[in-house]
């Protein structure tokens, strides 16, 4: 039986392995992501090891072996369609629904998931742009770059967020940036990065912190 302190654990170790090209996930790193002391990471990576669920030595990378894995993955399903069933089913806005969708995500009836997935029309995407592993485990990709890595002049449309924290999510909703958006970079600022754009039309001024944490992508 996996408790929800473990799987909380297998959902971090996924999440921070992303996109490291290459460098390992270390204690310090995991529990500075957890708020928790290294020594307390350290004694639940020996159950998670002892458990089959991840590879770890002392001192050495943090990775997920295939049964880890697969919990990680349904957690984060569980997690993303709980947050899309907020947004289009409750009326929840973007920015309320991480914490309520972390309480959710433990629930174990997979006949209630399987349901909420149906309910909700097999989504893709939740409602930050983040892909919904299907109920075999399968995650889907979307070729996106954040927005300061792309061209003055290109149409672009908003299909995603790399911070999903309430302060982000509610200014960049005030500047009109929501998925779906359709957004043109006017010109950049060499002095601080900052950007002029149109987003559906209408002129605004973005910071580059927020162009480096917009994801967006050229299929319009």
């Amino acid at each position: 039986m996996i408790t929800i302190t473990e799987e909380n654990y297998l959902k971090a170790i996924y999440s921070l392995n992303l996109d490291r090209n290459g460098k390992e996930l270390g204690t310090n790193e995991l529990a500075s992501h957890l708020g928790i002391s290294p020594a307390t990471v350290s004694s639940m990576l020996k159950k998670l090891k002892e458990k089959g669920f991840i590879d770890y030595k002392k001192y050495g990378a943090i990775s997920l072996l295939k049964e880890g894995e697969t919990i990680a993955f349904s957690v984060i399903r569980k997690h993303r369609l709980w947050e899309t069933f907020l947004v289009e089913k409750m009326e929840f806005t973007w920015d309320e629904i991480h914490e309520v969708a972390e309480q959710l995500e433990h629930v174990k009836s997979k006949k209630l998931v399987d349901q909420l997935d149906k309910l909700l029309g097999f989504p893709e995407y939740d409602p930050h742009g983040d892909p919904i592993p299907d109920a075999t485990g399968k995650i889907r990709g979307m070729p996106k770059t954040t927005l300061e890595n792309e061209s003055v002049g290109k149409p672009l449309k908003v299909v995603g967020v790399k911070n999903d924290s309430q302060a982000f999510l509610q200014h960049i909703t005030q500047l009109g940036l929501v998925i779906n958006s359709n957004i043109l970079i006017k010109s950049q600022h060499e002095f601080d990065g900052s950007l002029d754009v149109e987003i559906e039309g209408e002129p605004q001024m973005i910071s580059q912190k927020v162009a480096e944490n917009v994801y967006v992508s050229h299929d319009l």
